[in-house]
């Protein structure tokens, strides 16, 4: 018998082949897949009819010499009816494709389980959701070839689930949740998981749905797509499953050494003068900057990708004065243009803009520089190729040409009130279907433009993400949060969960974004300790739209947002972290290297480190700035003291003083206003203390 020949028995047709190297299985008039896909791992692809190829995703191509053992049972004379029951009438043995350390046994109606091949502990199974119908994978009908799809799979009692992208819940341990998949601003949708069982698994789908972390089952949902796909993989420790996730889905680039220091930034500066006072004035201070945000509204409108030169009346001499100061410009670039804007109506004849399934290409309303009255914006479509090269050509001439190579990308979801993917049709396909790529391919139109532009030192900055993202050099930042102590715990966990889902490169609003009084003392306090938990983020960004406001428009501004705007107490205490950053600065900058070369997070959870300290996957409100600093951020008013847990299977010393902690213990460390809880493992030296 030849490897693609078919295996089936008499009755109720279904059949097992071994194809190309993979396993395959149809029934029912599903046709299933399973491939491995990079070592430890294997791709699982389901659908009524034939397999597609050409669905996009988040996996790069299998890698070249991928080779599995496929075992597949002789079912020739055998008669095999599906009960209903998940199992056949005869018992048969499953099929069995084995990578690495991942075997994924597949049973001949369908089912698949995935188990450790060592000790052949099951990783995860899938599960029917009704011992009758539906089963472990449902395709229901929404119209023209696309279906409401769902993967059943087990729950396990004692299982933790991290990842996910990042939410605002401030849940480290998502078990219990339900989680939308859909791009909100403060919500970034990256639908992969790592388990505490020992598996990865990445939703292979950028369709808008949801997953169901329930304790009686998971489920996957895409509201409308054509093809269930999910990639999983297996390590004997966290660190090993992120190895592997991030060679399927690509490594960050280096990071750019001049990122690692202080980037500065307020909504919004309005002139070029103003910006460049407060680029001098932290000179003259002697306070440190790498880079200075120029934010919204610089531009005629939304869409031209240019400066306003009545209010930037010479880009290129303030650039080139920034580089004499030894800081950076970075621009917001929106994907929003406005039916004003110079661009659109080439745009629109050239078909780069979204379009709709019902109406015009205006997707949402927005109070523009120079309108009376909100104007309906459109969005570009990064999702292709040609749309991408226009907007990085005008970027080229109207940026990049005068210095800048640093990228905003703001409201890049993209923002839309209300929200409607399924009015929405891309160049990639239904909105539905696609829509959450959108973050990545937009950070694609800036990384690819930087690289045939001979650029070796740019990045940009995303409000957004998915899947992928890493691999196109964006950083992420939490998005418009809130302004107080319990915004700033549920950033710790935020932060912990987008790195566990490959983004390395992130950070937040120092001190939250909506509000905040400069002359508030509460306000400065949340502002004080959310600086010191900001100085060891992997990004160090100080943000806000401070009051007093204006209203949304040109003339807006808010209030001020310098180290030196909340007093003389608070300003000797920030400026003390600005320092203590400039000289961890190469350590920083070493945990990026890993970042690029491991797929590993500098921000880390405590069982990052530490799998083998039970207590370590529970910690929720402390974190490791790669393998050697522990960080407890101070997330409560007026606490001068907190308690740290410190894990077992290191030695620890306190940063400042030099005390030492045992680890396996919770200890209670001071934690006066101008002290964040820091320690060292294992005889670490970081320069922290003065």
């Amino acid at each position: 018998m030849s490897k693609a020949e078919e295996q089936s028995g008499t009755g109720r047709s279904m059949s097992f082949r071994e194809r190309d190297g993979g396993l395959e299985w149809s029934g029912h008039h599903e046709t299933l897949r399973v491939e491995a896909w990079g070592p430890d791992a294997v791709r699982v692809r389901a659908t009524l009819g034939e397999l597609r190829d050409d669905i996009p995703g988040a996996l790069l191509d299998r890698p070249a010499g991928d080779k599995a053992e496929i075992t597949v049972p002789d079912l020739r004379g055998l008669t095999v009816f599906s009960t209903g029951l998940g199992s056949p009438t005869d018992p048969v043995a499953p099929a069995r494709l084995v990578n690495g350390r991942i075997a994924a046994e597949l049973s001949v109606d369908g089912g698949l389980r995935f188990v450790n091949t060592e000790d052949g502990r099951e990783l995860l199974a899938e599960r029917r959701a009704h011992f009758w119908w539906p089963g472990t994978r449902v395709h229901t009908p929404t119209g023209n070839g696309y279906h409401r799809l769902e993967q059943n799979f087990a729950a396990y009692e004692g299982e933790r689930l991290y990842g996910l992208g990042q939410h605002q819940h401030g849940l480290l341990d998502q078990k219990g949740t339900v989680i939308d998949l859909v791009q909100r601003n403060t919500e970034v949708s990256i639908p992969f998981v790592l388990s505490s069982r020992g598996y990865g698994l990445l939703w292979n789908n950028p369709a808008v749905g949801r997953v169901e972390l329930g304790g009686t089952g998971t489920r996957w949902v895409a509201d409308s797509a054509r093809q269930i796909d999910y990639w999983i993989t297996a390590g004997d420790a966290p660190a090993d499953i992120l190895r592997s996730y991030a060679d399927a889905t690509g490594h960050a680039p280096e990071f750019p050494d001049w990122g690692t220091g202080f980037w500065q930034c307020k909504l919004r500066y309005r002139t070029q003068e103003e910006l460049l006072g407060v680029a001098r004035e932290h000179k003259r201070r002697g306070l440190p900057m790498s880079v200075i945000v120029s934010d919204f509204f610089h531009w005629p409108h939304l869409g031209d990708w240019k400066f306003d030169t009545d209010e930037w009346p010479d880009p290129a001499a303030m650039v080139a004065e920034l580089d004499e100061l030894g800081i950076k410009l970075m621009v917001s670039v929106w994907p929003s243009v406005n039916r004003l804007s110079e661009n659109h109506d080439e745009m629109e004849r050239r078909g780069l803009l979204v379009a709709n399934e019902f109406g015009t290409t205006a997707h949402a309303p927005f109070m523009d520089k120079g309108s009376r009255a909100k104007a309906m914006v459109s969005f570009y479509d990064p999702t292709n190729p040609e749309a991408r090269a226009f907007v990085w050509s005008k970027a080229q001439r109207n940026y990049q040409s005068l210095g800048v190579n640093l990228w905003w990308l703001d409201a890049c979801e993209p923002e839309m009130n209300p929200g409607h993917p399924a009015n929405l049709r891309y160049h990639a396909g239904p909105g539905l279907e696609v829509a959450n790529l959108y973050p990545r391919e937009n950070a694609r139109t800036f990384h690819e433009g930087m690289a045939a532009s001979g650029n070796t030192d740019g990045m940009s900055f995303s409000r957004s993400a998915w899947a992928g993202s890493q691999r196109y050099g964006t950083a992420v930042w939490s998005g418009d949060i809130g302004t107080d102590f319990a915004t700033l715990r549920s950033q710790i966990t935020a932060g912990l969960n987008i790195g566990l889902s490959g983004i390395p490169w992130w950070t937040t609003d120092i001190g939250g974004f909506h509000g905040g009084d400069p002359d508030d003392p509460a306000y400065r306090e949340v502002l004080v300790r959310w600086f010191q938990f900001g100085a060891f983020c992997p990004i160090f960004r100080l943000h806000g739209f401070r009051l007093p406001w204006l209203p949304l428009g040109g003339e807006m501004t808010g209030g001020p947002n310098e180290v030196w705007s909340y007093g003389d107490e608070a300003y000797a205490i920030l400026s003390r972290y600005l320092m203590v950053r400039e000289r961890i600065r190469p350590y920083v900058a070493e945990q990026m290297r890993v970042a690029s070369q491991e797929g590993l997070p500098p921000m880390r959870p405590l069982f990052l480190e530490f799998p083998e300290d039970e207590a370590s996957w529970t910690v929720t409100d402390q974190f490791l700035l790669g393998r050697d600093l522990l960080v407890a951020p101070v997330t409560e008013a007026g606490a001068t003291r907190r308690e740290v847990y410190v894990p077992a299977g290191a030695r620890w010393t306190c940063a400042w003083t030099g005390e030492p902690y045992e680890g396996g213990g919770t200890y209670t460390l001071d934690a006066p206003l101008d002290r964040i809880p820091l320690l060292l493992r294992d005889g670490a030296r970081l320069p922290i203390a003065e």
